[in-house]
């Protein structure tokens, strides 16, 4: 089967654009949505695969920055609180609300009195009551296996969270709808310009080499931790100063460490706030805030100290679970693209407001949070096209997603799987479920439909993009899915239209990436 979604297609002579999207993790994809739906001829190109950078590595959480409000970033908090309240009404199923709960313990910051405040605040801004004071028994009773010791009692309160992957891919998809051409394993080479203003961009298909060069007044720079790279080919007056951060987590089965709710303690060592929360079937502690030396085009793993780190939070908070190394499923790192100021703030106090800059006809974008992207988008919009074109794009309030109407839930689909394919895949949803097998893979909850779906609708074009993004098969099953593989291989080889051979080359790319990027660092590992 020929690849679908590749510079090939773009088959015209002197293909031209109104604007040029590089970057294809959350903040392109958001750019890319509000352009396409303001009728602006729109493309997206990534380098890699969609997603393949942080906003497949996050910490999941569509949340309204309750540490802004502490540090007093009332601005901040409002914008934050306002999207996550608007993704919750638009997507459910793909972002959801997930209850917090902040244990309080004997002569420990925060203490109850100070976070309810913050909590009515939150609360406040949000126009809903979600907080709660659990006393000592209340708590314990919503998170089973908490340590007693010197516990107070708790605070309980809501946010959110997500599959990043998928909802990068869900506004994707919504930018595709309105017109939007979005090319994963493209790169973006050279900037064209005529009379020192934008004119276009030499793009590059990392597969097959195939070169074009396509017209635009308008490129907008989502690269992430890479922004500065391309920002250098303009001779910028005001260079970005990008400090990459790396955030690691752990995945461990749920029965080893059964929450239901998000629980949050300040760590001992350096009073970060770290979590374990449920997510895919597993339950996920996170994360570290350290600084990131290595290549930037290398995949980033987690490394021996994080690892104790994190399980140092999970000894503290579940003291007989007796959670040990052999557990973790998998691992995860991501790198946070966060401006700096060159001060030398710990990581963790710097700031993670976005940045704007414009070049002539190159806005860049550095820092933001995943739960602002539809802000930070049309701020970048607005930047690039200018007072005098600002006009054109679509009101603020109309919606990242569309809601579908579908007929009623199929038999032997549970109601949850229900919600979460609705979530996924939109109005894609019904065709998905008719056309292929839908059974549970494994236990996992992930359909062979959706494998099926992915192969044939969703530019799958390396391993690694079907387990590690578009499903989570790689991350929630052990060995990265590798007991799975030979049926995997058996349902998605003839629809992916991969030889023998290229399944092999594959499968042992995949396995490679997995031992040195997803799983337990290898012995005495820096």
């Amino acid at each position: 089967m020929a690849r679908k979604g590749s510079l090939a297609d773009l088959t015209t002579a002197n293909p031209e654009f109104d604007v040029v999207v590089v970057g294809g993790g959350i903040t392109g994809a958001g750019v890319a949505r509000e352009a396409a739906g303001s009728s602006l001829r729109t493309l997206l190109v990534e380098q890699k695969d969609f997603a393949w950078g942080t906003s497949s590595r996050s910490s999941k959480m569509v949340h309204g920055g309750l540490r802004y409000l502490g540090s007093g970033n009332l601005r901040l908090a409002r914008e934050s609180v306002t999207e996550r309240q608007r993704l919750m009404q638009e997507a459910p199923g793909l972002v959801d609300p997930l209850p917090f709960v902040m244990p309080h313990f004997r002569k420990t910051f925060p203490g109850p009195r100070l976070f309810q405040l913050l909590l009515g605040i939150y609360d406040r801004i949000a126009g809903q009551r979600t907080r709660r004071y659990l006393n000592h028994h209340e708590a314990l009773q919503w998170v089973p296996g908490l340590t007693a010791k010197d516990l107070n009692g708790a605070s309980l309160f809501m946010d959110g969270v997500t599959d990043d992957a998928r909802l990068v891919l869900r506004v994707l998809e919504e930018a595709r709808r309105d017109g939007a051409v979005c090319l994963n394993y493209t790169e973006a080479r050279t900037l064209r310009r005529h009379e020192g203003r934008i004119s276009g961009i030499e793009l590059v298909d990392t597969e097959d080499g195939h070169t074009v060069t396509v017209k635009t007044p308008l490129v907008i720079n989502a690269t992430g931790a890479w922004a500065s790279t391309l920002q250098q080919q303009v001779n910028a007056s005001e260079p970005l100063h990008i400090r990459p951060l790396r955030g690691s987590h752990l995945v461990v089965p749920w029965h080893r460490l059964p929450v239901s709710c998000a629980v949050s303690l300040l760590h001992p060592d350096d009073r970060r706030p770290v979590f374990a929360f449920p997510w895919a079937g597993t339950t996920v502690l996170g994360t570290t805030d350290l600084d990131h030396q290595g290549d930037l085009n290398n995949e980033p793993g987690i490394t021996p100290q994080e690892v104790d780190y994190l399980m140092a939070i999970a000894g503290r908070l579940f003291p007989s679970s007796g959670l040990e190394h052999k557990d973790i499923l998998s691992t995860w790192a991501g790198v946070r693209p966060v401006v700096t100021d060159g001060t030398g703030k710990a990581a963790s106090k710097e700031s993670r407001e976005h940045v704007l800059l414009e070049d002539n006809g190159l806005v860049s974008i550095a820092g933001g949070k995943l739960t602002t992207f539809r802000r930070i988008a049309r701020e970048a919009l607005e930047l690039g096209l200018g007072e005098q074109r600002r006009n054109i794009l679509r009101h603020d309030s109309s919606p990242v997603f569309t809601r579908p109407s579908l007929p009623n839930r199929p038999s032997g689909i549970p109601f949850l799987t229900w919600q979460r394919l609705q979530g996924w895949h939109g109005a894609n949803t019904e065709t998905l479920c008719a056309a292929a097998n839908p059974a549970s893979v494994a236990h996992t909850g992930v359909l062979w439909a959706e494998l099926a779906w992915a192969c044939q609708h969703e530019q799958v074009v390396h391993l690694d993009d079907l387990l590690l993004r578009r499903t989570r098969l790689g991350l929630v099953l052990p060995g990265g899915a590798s007991e799975l593989l030979p049926e995997i291989r058996r349902y998605c080889q003839p629809l992916l239209g991969w030889s023998d051979q290229q399944w092999e080359q594959e499968e042992t790319r995949y396995l490679k990436l997995y031992h040195q990027a997803y799983s337990l660092p290898a012995e005495g590992e820096a």
